[in-house]
């Protein structure tokens, strides 16, 4: 049994299909396989590599009409609304894409509780209820006690807490659960195992099995929402897409009572000029899309201010159901002096108010708050 209490993990799906001969697989199949995977109701593991293949992208269109048509007999014409708030950009990892990197020298930044209040309000303002909160990978400046403080102040203000931080161990995540938080995002940022090692030459991210095996500590810790994603470019983007939904699709039959949703940002432009092994162009963000909606209906799926405001605006019939707005990924970013280091670019800066207004003008309805914590209800 591994630390945690978890026997079986995802890791052992992994290494049942890390060796699989994935062009092999593509190179054999016709359009009647495609056709073939597209009339089913419910498409298996297979059939969801078939539709991430350079022979399904011939089949945009019918895959987008069944796509929208899933995401509206699950969700409706809704889309949650949330931003990130940027607690500290202190990391003890060298990642090689990444602005926080500790290679990289410049001045480093972490929010007192009083900066966190003000960024807390400053947001709450705009009418948002769910939070995503940040830090860069270092236990030593962020530790879980100032995660715990910080959770305390930001629940006079929001609903719903998640955190995309350095992984924890379940017995940190239940803390946090019993301090306020519950959602949990954490990217593996690439499956493929041998190409993540000189990624992350040095840090504690360095640990591939420990990082694989956090959503699921999170999801053993009570988390409501658990939250993965690759960051597309760092390899192929058709396996990688591959893993991120057997991944998501492990937890959701595993976890019954856990919300599990997927993320497909594509690595921005960065402090360091890291450049990206393979090119993620729009129409293969849209196949990812579209394959994991047919193969996970009911999963959520979160597109970043990553990509540009039209693609987004495009992009919101087709399978999405949450998307940030009023985005800064620079610490204190919506209070504090603008002037330092993000942890990538942005392209989409437009507001809440704005993100409102092109949902309305789609038809969709813009949802700031959809849960509410049982201690805050009325009457209890």
């Amino acid at each position: 049994m591994m630390k945690g209490g978890i026997k079986i993990s995802f890791y052992h799906t992994y290494e049942r299909m890390k060796g699989f001969d994935f062009k092999s697989y593509w190179d054999g199949l016709g359009d009647a396989d495609i056709q073939r995977a597209l009339s089913k109701t419910t498409i298996n593991e297979m059939e969801y590599l078939t539709l991430l293949s350079p022979r399904a992208s011939n089949y945009l269109e019918k895959m987008a009409r069944k796509a929208h048509r899933l995401t509206i007999q699950h969700f409706g014409r809704t889309m949650q609304l949330f931003t990130p708030m940027y607690l500290s950009n202190f990391c003890s990892n060298h990642c090689v894409y990444c602005s926080f990197s500790a290679r990289h020298n410049y001045m480093r930044k972490k929010l007192t509780l009083e900066q966190v209040d003000a960024e807390a309000k400053y947001i709450a303002a705009t009418g948002l209820k769910h939070i995503l909160i940040l830090t860069g990978e270092s236990p030593k400046h962020s530790p879980v006690s100032y995660i715990e403080d910080c959770v305390k102040v930001l629940k006079r203000h929001f609903d719903s807490i998640a955190i995309e931080i350095y992984p924890l161990e379940m017995e940190d995540y239940n803390r946090l659960v019993d301090a306020g938080v519950d959602g949990l995002t954490v990217f593996q940022e690439v499956y493929n195992e041998e190409t993540y090692q000189p990624l992350h030459p040095r840090g504690p991210k360095k640990n591939y099995r420990f990082r694989l095996d956090t959503p699921e500590r999170g999801c053993r810790a009570g988390m409501r929402n658990v939250n993965i994603g690759a960051l597309l470019g760092l390899e192929n983007w058709r396996q990688e897409a591959f893993f991120t939904g057997l991944h998501a699709d492990y937890l959701q039959d595993k976890y019954l009572d856990t919300e599990i949703s997927v993320s497909i940002p594509r690595i921005r432009p960065n402090v360091g000029g890291f450049t990206p092994k393979y090119d993620v162009q729009d129409r293969h963000l849209v196949q990812v899309i579209l394959a994991l909606r047919l193969f996970m209906p009911r999963c959520g799926i979160t597109l970043s201010t990553r990509e540009s405001p039209d693609l987004r605006d495009n992009l919101v019939p087709l399978g999405i159901t949450k998307m940030s707005a009023g985005v800064s990924t620079e610490v204190g970013g919506h209070t504090e002096d603008s002037s330092g280091t993000g942890q990538f670019e942005i392209s989409d800066q437009r507001s809440v108010p704005e993100i409102k207004e092109m949902l309305l003008s789609k038809g969709y309805q813009p949802v700031c708050k959809n849960w509410e914590p049982l201690d805050g209800a009325a009457g209890w």
